[in-house]
């Protein structure tokens, strides 16, 4: 395993970060997870990303319990805030980044990890309607504490990025990390998050870097969806990958495996390969359904992809890349309700 620092921090982090990330928790699930999370470990994996969103709450307990008994010092754990948890999460201020979900999320997260500290704690979201001053407060008010030792964002715009630095600058906190899709197929960061980032010393932990395992080559064109794979998972994971799904997507992708055939990689670790070509990223971020896909997962780590190879992977995909920003979702309201 190699190791990058995170942004510009001096805390170290496995280039291949491990994704607890759990749907809905089932006792099946839950036994997977914790299989998957030994398998990191034995693969030398020391950083695991999740949070309190995940299955309710029960992707920190697995993880916690899975991670019980190992140094605590050797292991960088990260989580995040914004969306509801709970047995009935529809509190008016269940969701968001106010100072009251805020302090009220960072306990329940260590509580469900029984920890005492995260080392990175993440806004999961931006929050339009809770005053940027109040929300970096409050991330302040938890690395004063104790518990968390660096913030972090995820999907946040640049322009987003630089007004929450400023203001972690100006409280004496370090904002070290961003956390956004990216892979070959969305190219988003690259237009303004990461020349931000650059410059403001923000590291890059960049989440689905194979499409939602698009990039693994196991869906094919003009042929049925695979059995028991995200494609035709009901509960979620169909709506995550459908964008990539199209036949002409899906012909360009297949041309990436003489690329990664000639580098003695499969199509999976090309794509983990390829996000951590770029010199802000500090870590890709892997899930697994089965313990035996971490060992192979981290079989990207440290490969150097050739100037060349690069060159024939923007071939091979041509004009079914995403990279504008304009193209983004917004996965929040832009305005208060009334």
């Amino acid at each position: 395993m190699d190791f990058r620092y995170l942004g510009n921090s001096g805390m170290q982090i496995s280039e291949i970060t491990y994704g607890n990330w759990l749907t809905h928790g089932s006792q099946v699930e839950n036994d997977i997870a914790t299989q998957c999370v030994r398998a990191a470990l034995e693969s030398g994996i020391t950083t695991f990303d999740t949070a309190d969103v995940y299955a309710n709450g029960r992707a920190e307990e697995v993880l916690g319990a899975a991670l019980k008994g190992e140094r605590r010092e050797s292991l960088e754990i990260f989580t995040k805030v914004y969306w509801p948890v709970g047995p009935d999460p529809k509190g008016k201020n269940d969701t968001g980044l106010s100072r009251k979900h805020v302090m009220e999320g960072i306990d329940g997260s260590l509580r469900r990890l029984q920890m005492d500290h995260v080392d990175l704690y993440q806004a999961h979201r931006y929050d339009n309607f809770t005053p940027l001053e109040e929300i970096m407060q409050a991330f302040a008010d938890v690395v004063r504490a104790g518990k968390a030792l660096y913030i972090g964002v995820s999907e946040w715009t640049a322009e987003q990025i630089r007004a929450g630095h400023a203001l972690a600058q100006e409280l004496g906190i370090g904002l070290v990390s961003s956390q956004p899709q990216y892979s070959m197929l969305w190219r988003i960061i690259e237009r303004e998050v990461v020349p931000t980032c650059r410059e403001l010393g923000i590291g890059q932990i960049v989440w689905s870097p194979i499409a939602q395992g698009v990039l693994s080559g196991k869906y094919k064109p003009g042929q049925e969806l695979p059995a028991g794979s995200r494609a035709t998972d009901e509960k979620g994971g169909a709506d995550m990958i459908k964008r990539w799904l199209a036949d002409d997507v899906l012909t360009r992708v297949q041309e990436l495996q003489p690329i990664a055939g000639d580098l003695g990689l499969t199509m999976a670790q090309l794509a983990v390969a390829w996000v951590l070509q770029n010199d802000n990223v500090s870590a890709a971020l892997v899930g697994a359904s089965r313990p035996e896909q971490v060992a192979e997962n981290v079989k990207a780590a440290g490969v150097k992809i050739p100037d060349d190879a690069m060159k024939r992977i923007d071939e091979a995909l041509g004009d079914v890349v995403t990279d504008d920003p304009g193209m983004v979702a917004r996965s929040v309201p832009t305005q208060r309700a009334v």
